[in-house]
């Protein structure tokens, strides 16, 4: 039976609601939704789905070593076994597989050759896990079209209390970036015909990952209508919505934002299709990638669980691939408020798509993924007080920075004009609505490192780390931490100004990103 999902366990955002002007209204000449328009590809991923699994089939990954494809006797053992090769990344000698076989990752890890292998998850095929938080605020289309802003602005950029928070508004007037650098938004889908992303798209460096292998029919980047189907086009605005006089404002608005869509029909975000994102992106030229999400079903994948290691084995794989390829990639904390420094957590949502258990978990040797994989750039959220959000995850040696993604207005209220302490970003069908969670924060840290790689075009990716450390706002631990103010402390940072569990290297700078 599948449990209940908790999406503030999953999607790395914290939705608040209020309804939103349609774009459609700037776009006299586009006469279907995302919605519509991406239906025709949804069904094109449903059908290649169909045509490598049975109804009662379960999804493994088994990794050989790197550089080659399988072996003839790991093809033969994966056939002998029950399973059917759906896609080999060869480069990184990750393999996924569909088999109806229950015994089948026990059987196939006895084949020499094979390195690791397990299930990706519980439910059958065709059975999210992104982090945003409470509900998400759509804009009304009297607060669009009454919005007023300087010359210079667009009309929703006074809400944006979060770009002045980062110095982004001050980079914008010398540059918005570079066209010849794409971030890539691995999540539920992008709406790229929203007025405030089409300026922006790259078309070429989108798919559709869901299953696991490329779905390159036009339009299967595109958001679909199951749960959290709106959150990769909250984050791509975020990113890279156009400076167009239209909506609002990225962080690097003059740089192209693609979409990498890994969420199945019911949003689910699964290993083999995660892989398929980091290897697309690596190879079609992507420079900084975005995941506010964690990979399901596990929240902490422990690498003393076969399976579970075979998880951490192949998303390693993948997302140090594209890093060698030249690629950033940033991710989201999360926001359960836990400490993943802490010698033990329990950890109560895992699997998400079976039987949940409470389990204590050493967050040391149980990972959550993508944000704890080697070299990814991890991610705390702040408010629009400057502090750490009440929601966001920490820990020292775990968060490497921190930027805005928001909080409740009781705690953190935004300065005047701005009027919500959450973040503003693109809805689906040329909406704009406020959310907030560390999946808001990761974004803005994505920006900087579109900004760093545009004023360094050559830069390898580890060049551009280094400068968004070494670029941030050094920020001393809040101490004590009392967010809501009942006498209680809610969480204790660990380290120095310049190192810390709250904040990690400190508070992400655009301006420096831009004239450093």
């Amino acid at each position: 039976m599948t449990a209940p999902r908790t999406r503030s366990h999953r999607l790395v955002a914290l939705p608040l609601g209020m309804a939103m002007a349609t774009a459609l209204a700037f776009l006299p000449n586009v006469t279907a939704s995302a919605a519509e328009a991406a239906e025709a590809a949804t069904t094109a991923t449903t059908a290649t789905t169909a045509t490598t699994a049975d109804a009662t089939s379960l999804s493994y990954i088994v990794n050989v070593a790197t550089g080659q494809g399988p072996s003839t006797t790991v093809k033969k053992a994966i056939v002998d076994a029950g399973g059917t090769i759906v896609i080999s990344y060869d480069r990184i000698g990750v393999i996924v597989v569909h088999s109806s076989n229950p015994d089948f990752a026990r059987t196939i890890r006895k084949v020499p050759g094979v390195q690791s292998a397990g299930a990706t998850r519980n439910a059958p095929l065709a059975a999210q896990s992104t982090t945003e938080v409470g509900a998400t605020r759509m804009l009304s289309a009297k607060e669009v079209a009454s919005a007023q802003s300087a010359e210079g602005q667009d009309p929703l950029e006074p809400s944006q209390w979060d770009l002045p928070a980062i110095k982004a508004d001050k980079a914008h007037e010398k540059t918005l970036g570079s066209r010849d650098v794409t971030v890539a938004v691995i999540d539920t889908g992008v709406d790229d015909t929203h007025p405030d992303l089409a300026p922006n798209f790259d078309r070429e460096a989108s798919v559709n990952c869901a299953s696991g292998k490329p779905n390159t029919a036009d339009g299967a980047w595109r958001p679909g209508a199951s749960e959290g189907a709106a959150h990769g086009t909250h984050v791509a605005g975020e990113i890279a919505a156009a400076k167009n006089g239209i909506g609002m404002t990225g962080v690097a608005p003059g740089v192209q934002v693609a979409g990498i869509k890994v969420s199945d029909p019911e949003g689910y975000i699964y290993t083999e299709a995660v892989v398929c994102g980091f290897v697309w992106a690596a190879e079609h030229h992507v420079d900084v990638t975005n995941s506010s999400y964690y990979t399901d079903p596990w929240n902490f994948n422990c690498l003393d669980d076969p399976d579970q290691r075979a998880l951490v084995d192949a998303t390693t794989r993948a997302s140090q691939y594209a890093e060698r390829k030249g690629t950033v990639n940033v991710a989201a904390a999360g926001n359960e408020s836990r400490d993943l420094d802490a010698d033990s957590l329990t950890d109560p949502a895992s699997p998400n798509d079976g039987t949940p258990g409470d389990r204590v978990i050493d967050p040391h040797k149980c990972l959550v993924l993508p944000p704890q994989l080697p070299g990814v750039v991890t991610v705390a959220a702040t408010g629009a007080k400057g502090i750490k959000s009440s929601f966001s995850n920490y820990g020292l040696h775990v968060i490497d920075v921190a930027a805005p993604g928001g909080d409740s207005s009781l705690y953190q209220p935004p300065a005047a004009p701005a009027i919500d302490g959450r973040i503003l970003g693109t809805m689906p069908g040329g909406k704009w609505a406020y959310t907030m969670g560390t999946s808001m924060a990761s974004p803005h840290v994505a920006g900087v490192a579109a900004l760093i790689k545009s004023t360094h075009p050559h830069a390898t990716a580890g060049q551009v780390k280094a400068l968004l450390y070494s670029q941030a706002d050094a920020t001393p631990c809040t101490d004590p931490y009392d967010i809501d103010s009942d006498g209680e402390i809610d969480a204790v940072c660990k380290g120095s100004k310049y190192h810390n569990g709250f904040y990690g290297r400190g508070i992400v700078n655009a301006l420096n990103a831009v004239t450093k």
